[in-house]
């Protein structure tokens, strides 16, 4: 009998949290992000590094039995015809140092967050936790600003119209230790136009039971703050961290976000390049990171450079009832070409290395990139961002 009563309340538990209704929470609405142009006054957002980052105060409810999240981003261009780099993030210590505190001039990195003595911000310290990425985008080539306007012969056969924006949903349960009660969500993109973008953010919450992680954050290279210089550091070193554990963890999880930019045929936007990361002197990730489906985005891309090559095409010949080959033109943009884990109109997808149970004491990080040095016309970078969740 007390077996059935036990089961009847934790049936009565699981079918309470089940009839919770599901949290959407707007973030941002029509909120621009520009260099030095318009603002829309949206209520609560805070503008920095000149417009092209935007962050805001969020709360929602606390989540005793943990919940599913996810994220929502959708984007269309304002007048930027180009493709950039966006990343949106929370900042999970908001009384520490942060990239908010020291954008609004309040404090200034710490000297041992930086890498080289020149990169600050980079590496997570005792009173400073770098930004936690939710979402690392790239922006088209001017979705919806000139999706109608742009002219029709750039457009290929195959894409019955340019779209009007572009939306990216993600499932980010990991991260929801950090995204609950009360916490600050950033957006930055890496435009250089008074125009810029004009986009909408949302979070949903299901209630859905899940594990609870903890969130550490490790490193991230991004210029959220104006002054920070080129991540291109790579080129010439490691990136060397030291992880302090006070205590043991286990089931770690190291999650792992990389692109790699500089613009031209011989940039490391359109190279391949080996990234190896190890953790307590062991290689625990060796790969390329590269994506070469990028002429599946060619709808978000109406102002994509396109040019002509000679090739030739094997058709249907109707009269003759059979196979023939001729030569053509084909038409290629420069979004459809293959680059560094990205593609214009795309998401990037963290790389998760499961780490297992982790001792106390320290735990060396090093994360290799054999990038090409930066000059005047190849601004070559890369942008890496990790953390790790962890159980105790």
């Amino acid at each position: 009998m007390k077996n059935k009563l036990l089961i009847f309340i934790w049936l009565l538990g699981v079918n309470f949290i089940a009839a919770q209704e599901v949290v959407n929470v707007e973030v941002f609405k029509n909120q621009p992000v520009n260099f030095n142009g318009a603002q829309n006054g949206n209520k609560g957002v805070l503008h920095l590094q000149s417009g092209r980052l935007v962050v805001k105060k969020v709360q929602v409810p606390k989540f005793k039995h943990g919940s599913d999240v996810k994220i929502k981003l959708t984007l269309r261009s304002s007048g930027d015809r180009w493709d950039k780099s966006g990343s949106c993030f929370v900042i999970t210590n908001p009384e520490q140092i942060n990239v908010m505190s020291i954008a609004q001039g309040k404090e200034k990195f710490p000297k041992d967050s930086y890498i080289a003595d020149k990169f600050g911000g980079v590496i997570a310290t005792e009173n400073y936790k770098p930004a936690v990425e939710l979402l690392r985008f790239m922006t088209p080539f001017g979705v919806g600003h000139f999706s109608v306007a742009e002219d029709k012969h750039r457009r290929p056969v195959y894409i019955p119209k340019w779209e009007k924006q572009v939306v990216w949903e993600k499932d980010i349960s990991q991260l929801e230790s950090v995204l609950e009660g009360e916490f600050y969500i950033g957006v930055w993109i890496d435009t250089w136009t008074a125009e810029g973008y004009n986009f909408d953010l949302s979070l949903s919450y299901s209630y859905r039971p899940l594990p609870k992680w903890k969130v550490m954050p490790l490193v991230n290279t991004i210029t959220y703050v104006e002054g920070q210089s080129l991540p291109d550091f790579f080129a010439n070193q490691a990136l060397d961290y030291k992880l302090n554990l006070p205590k043991n963890i286990k089931k770690a999880k190291l999650y792992y976000t990389v692109t790699g930019h500089g613009g031209h045929s011989e940039g490391d936007e359109f190279t391949k390049i080996k990234n190896s990361i190890s953790f307590d002197g062991k290689l625990v990730l060796d790969t390329i990171p590269w994506r070469d489906d990028c002429a599946s985005f060619r709808r978000f891309n109406p102002t994509s450079g396109v040019w002509l090559k000679k090739d030739s095409a094997s058709y249907i010949d109707f009269k003759e009832r059979k196979y023939k080959i001729k030569e053509i033109e084909e038409r290629i943009a420069s979004s459809d070409l293959s680059r560094s884990n990205w593609c214009p109109g795309s998401y990037v997808e963290p790389m998760v290395v499961e780490l297992g149970a982790l001792k106390s004491g320290t735990h060396p990080l090093k994360i290799s990139i054999p990038a090409t040095p930066a000059n005047k016309e190849k601004l070559n970078h890369w942008l890496v961002s990790a953390y790790i969740i962890y159980q105790e």
